[in-house]
């Protein structure tokens, strides 16, 4: 069974169903992309959430913090990977259902309209037809009564008695004629009748059923594409949930990792301090006289005094760059911190400052590779960088060292000047840098390079002369004076105007 053969005579059915099928078709699809639009604001409040509630502050604030308060970030740093899954499920709801969905839409609808006005064609076709038909049956129809009324003339002349041969002879002439204009309507007419049925045989056996059944095709797909969308609906959060799932296992594993008791040992560790409580207080004996409260060498305080000593509430937490009055056991912790902290730095440093002193003398024994010039403002401030971070070095570990926390290993890092060997046969782990001690660790660092766009005499005092083309240091910016600070290769720093060089 099908539509062409069953529901030839339903057309006006035919055309609300298919009409109705692609309503619902259309229904889902603004259904599916308000369920994506959902899921973005969902993802996008869970962001706001996460971003309300996570920790602020600097690093080296927050790593201070316990790590049950630092699990509470793992928390949120894993509801936000959750919210991109949600937009990872609104991206792809869109994309594989209402774009897709949409496309076939439109496609349909269009083969509706023209199946549908294949079936108006074709019986617009077979109206005219059957017009043609009706008017060829009423001429014949005329023409025929007409020869009806030339015989019956023809017969009553012929019965008149004054009726004349040539009466007679011209009433059959008209007779003869009448008869053969109907024989030709009665010919036509039935050649057009054969042509309707023929028509019409092909409108109800051929046209229309070729018609119905593509649109009964057409109907099957959209109810096909209606299901997939259904199941691809589903699939496409389903596809998700292995990472979703991964996100709330991390929250999971985040709660199940912390231990209470290594959490309350965390905080004896992080701020004992290494002091001994106070001593007892000594019994003075008015009677006998007042007794000396403290010997030549030591204080006695008061337990009051101790107390709140102990118990003084301190207004700002202590710079990374001052322990000096941090506990002795915190301070020896926190100096050994920053000194792995600068190990690696210059160990990462040192390495890049080799890798670009080979490539130098590449570039010196093949020109065709580099400019072996261009590397040199590299150079320079990777030498200035261990310089800095040698002395950064040798700061910490003498204050180690004064904190009975370890043994002073000396590197000759801070300097009033920093000379980088252009030698490329000098390696930078053995002596790439010459340096001045200076207990004060004051290291002028440029801040970049610049090149003289024009000639300065430098006739002003502080002021520095220089040439057009010659490469410097800029050691300071423009401060609103118009000025700048720079610095040759040779260690001479001066002040040039600031419309006079470009920064590159």
């Amino acid at each position: 069974m099908d539509w062409g053969s069953d529901l030839w005579d339903q057309h006006d059915v035919i055309e609300r169903h298919t009409q109705s099928g692609l309503e619902l078709l259309e229904r889902y699809v603004k259904f599916v992309r308000e369920r994506a639009e959902i899921e973005q604001t969902y993802a996008k409040q869970l962001r706001s959430l996460s971003k309300k509630y996570s920790r602020r502050g600097v690093k080296e604030d927050q790593d201070t913090k316990p790590s049950n308060q630092q699990s509470f970030q793992d928390v949120l740093n894993q509801l936000n990977d959750y919210a991109a899954q949600r937009e990872q499920l609104s991206e792809n709801m869109t994309l594989n259902i209402c774009v897709e969905l949409s496309r076939n839409l439109q496609e349909m609808r269009q083969e509706r309209k023209n199946h549908l006005c294949e079936v108006k064609k074709a019986q617009q076709n077979l109206e005219s037809s059957f017009k043609l038909l009706e008017t060829s049956k009423k001429r014949f129809e005329k023409e025929w009564r007409e020869a009806e009324k030339a015989n019956q003339q023809t017969e009553r002349v012929q019965q008149e008695v004054s009726a004349t041969k040539a009466d007679v002879e011209k009433a059959k002439q008209n007779t003869h004629l009448r008869v053969h204009l109907a024989d030709e309507c009665k010919n036509e007419y039935a050649s057009q009748l054969q042509r309707y049925n023929q028509e019409q045989s092909s409108f109800y056996h051929s046209e229309i059923p070729s018609a119905y059944k593509k649109l009964q095709e057409m109907e099957e797909r959209q109810i096909r594409l209606l299901a997939d969308g259904y199941v691809q609906f589903s699939e496409t959060e389903k596809n998700l949930l292995p990472d979703i799932n991964k996100c709330l296992d991390a929250i999971i594993s985040t709660g199940r990792s912390i231990n209470e008791k290594q959490e309350t040992l965390a905080l004896i560790e992080q701020y004992r301090s290494g002091a001994a409580p106070p001593a007892d207080v000594e019994f003075e004996d008015y009677s006998q006289g007042v007794k000396a409260a403290a010997s030549d060498n030591t204080t006695t305080h008061l337990p009051k005094v101790r107390i709140k000593q102990l118990f003084h509430k301190k207004n700002k937490p202590s710079s990374l760059e001052d322990l000096s009055r941090l506990p002795p056991d915190q301070r020896r912790r926190r100096l050994q911190e920053k000194i792995d902290d600068i190990q690696k730095e210059l160990q990462r440093e040192t390495e890049q400052s080799e890798a670009l002193m080979k490539m130098k003398g590449v570039y010196e024994q093949n020109s065709q590779l580099g400019d072996p010039s261009s590397l040199q403002p590299q150079i320079t401030q990777t030498a200035h960088d261990i310089a800095r971070l040698r002395g950064e070095l040798n700061k910490y570990q003498v204050q180690l060292a004064e904190a009975g926390g370890g043994t002073l290993q000396h590197y000759p890092a801070s300097s009033e000047y920093i000379t980088v060997l252009s030698d490329p046969s000098v390696s930078p782990s053995e002596n790439i840098y010459e340096y001045e001690f200076d207990e004060d660790f004051d290291i002028d660092v440029p801040i970049g390079q610049c090149t003289a766009l024009y000639d300065f005499d430098g006739g002003s005092e502080g002021a520095m002369s220089m040439q057009v083309g010659e490469q410097l240091s800029l050691m300071q910016e423009d401060q609103g004076d118009g000025w700048v600070r720079v610095q040759r290769a040779s260690g001479h720093v001066g002040y040039v105007p600031a419309s006079y060089i470009q920064i590159i």
